[in-house]
This record gives structure tokens, C-alpha cells and sequence, in this order.
């Protein structure tokens, strides 16, 4: 009875062994994206960024103002950036600051030197007078958020 047991008791152990294998395996179809993108020195030396060095993403503007649009119009604007960094460029997200502000973004790498957009929808039903919304850009820049903003004066029409 013993030996049964015991030859139980390594079976078991024999499973165990082989059921918490730590290899991994590699998914063939997966993008694959450059270790450049995860080193991010600081630095403020305000010199050309070097070859490796982290990405940075500068826009020809932040903020952007439709001006007077009539209420339920539907808006849109391109917001321009270069990154003028040294590596790869990559945003992981881009949310509104609300289901009216949809904003789209490059889901590739943007290269040193590459110019893309942000585009922004801005959809103005059931907003009135003066609006301010957000978009918020997360990527592997140094800081890691950056919010852009758009503004409109809503204009209700009248019942007739």
C-alpha cells in the first residue's frame, strides 16, 4: 500500500513539474515593436536629439477654436505633430473628454523626423454658448500625456 502511494505522490509531482513550464511561446502574427520605444532618458539640454534618443512629439498647435458653429453640427480638425525626437514615436491611446470629442490616431510607429495628425470630430448636439473639450494623447514621449483642446461658441437656432 505504501508503494502505491508513493508512486502516486511522483506522478503527481511529475505533473506539477511539467504543468508550470515557464517557457513561452511567441506570437508569430504580433506586431513587432522596437525596445527604443521604452527608453526614455531625460534630458533639457535643448541640443538636436541623438540617434536612440527618446521621441518627441511637437505639434504645430495645442488648441484649436471652431469660432460660432449652429448646435447639432458636426466639426473636425487635424491637429499636426512631427516627432522631432531620436526613436520611434508611439501613442497607446487618445480618449475625449467626452462621447462629443472623438479623436483618431495613428496606431503605427511614427519614425524620427515623420510628420502624422491627431484628427478630432466634434459633434455639437445638445451643447449650447461657450464649449471647451479634451482630447488626452498617451504615448512613450517624456512626459507621457499630452492634451489638446478644442473650443467652439454653440449657437442655438431658433423655434419658429
Amino acid at each position: 500500500m505504501r508503494s502505491g502511494i508513493l508512486t502516486g505522490l511522483t506522478f503527481m509531482l511529475l505533473v506539477l513539474a511539467t504543468a508550470c513550464s515557464t517557457e513561452t511561446k511567441k506570437d508569430e502574427n504580433a506586431p513587432s515593436i522596437s525596445t527604443d520605444v521604452i527608453n526614455v532618458p531625460a534630458t533639457a539640454s535643448g541640443t538636436p536629439a541623438e540617434p536612440g534618443s527618446s521621441p518627441v512629439m511637437s505639434f504645430s498647435d495645442e488648441k484649436h477654436d471652431f469660432g460660432k458653429i449652429t448646435q447639432g453640427e458636426k466639426v473636425s480638425y487635424s491637429f499636426m505633430f512631427k516627432n522631432t525626437g531620436g526613436s520611434d514615436l508611439v501613442i497607446s491611446s487618445a480618449q475625449g473628454s467626452c462621447g462629443c470629442t472623438v479623436p483618431t490616431y495613428p496606431r503605427v510607429p511614427i519614425k524620427a523626423g515623420e510628420s502624422s495628425k491627431i484628427d478630432v470630430v466634434f459633434d455639437s448636439e445638445g451643447k449650447s454658448g461657450l464649449v471647451q473639450k479634451t482630447v488626452t494623447l498617451v504615448t512613450n514621449c517624456n512626459p507621457s500625456t499630452k492634451v489638446l483642446t478644442i473650443s467652439s461658441t454653440i449657437i442655438v437656432p431658433e423655434e419658429e
